[in-house]
């Protein structure tokens, strides 16, 4: 038999309120939290927040647009037999969609997403940027960007939402040219 040590009176009374106390307080906190009188409580919350002048909304592409938008992209690479990367991104740069076309090469892929990082950051298209490198050369040591042509933002409402990045082509230009196919893409009216 193991050694008990004995414990007062008073030990056992204020351990056994704690306890009462505890069971007491977990079956409220059990009972409050499936109650339904807490679920109206939710729309004024989020309605006191879309009134708060601290906040703002954004527009963000979703993830079926950011594809249907690097599809189109794909296909018109294809059209003209052309073997590219593209990628989508948000407007703070992350990544949404990238896909790697059929024979497109092992460079392509990250040279797409540092395009479009490039475009959605500075809301114009890569080539036009890249003549601003004669005034700031020092533009180009910006970690992420890629001043080469071949990408092109999304705005909506006059704000850039995303960008779009195309690398593998033989040239700049044909790059933007599939580019502005994916932006073309997510002009289109709804369905």
């Amino acid at each position: 038999m193991k050694h008990v040590k004995k414990v007062s009176k008073r030990a056992r009374v204020v351990s056994g309120g704690a306890l009462a106390a505890a069971l007491v307080l977990g079956g409220v906190g059990a009972w409050s939290a499936s109650a339904s009188s807490a679920a109206p409580a939710a729309p004024a919350a989020v309605k006191a927040d879309a009134q708060n002048d601290a906040l703002m909304q954004s527009t963000h592409l979703t993830v079926a647009a950011a594809t249907d938008a690097a599809q189109a992209v794909l296909d018109a690479a294809k059209k003209e037999n052309q073997r590219v990367s593209v990628a989508v991104v948000d407007r703070n740069g992350n990544t949404i969609v990238e896909l790697r076309g059929d024979g497109a090469g092992p460079q392509s892929y990250e040279s797409a997403v540092k395009k479009a990082y490039t475009a959605v950051s500075w809301n114009a298209p890569t080539s036009e940027l890249v003549k601003r490198l004669e005034n700031a050369p020092t533009l180009k040591d910006i970690p992420g960007t890629l001043f080469l042509a071949g990408g092109a933002p999304v705005t909506a409402k006059g704000a850039p939402i995303a960008g779009i990045g195309v690398a593998g082509a033989p040239s700049g230009d044909l790059d933007e040219k599939f580019a502005r196919a994916g932006v073309a893409e997510l002009a289109k009216p709804g369905e």
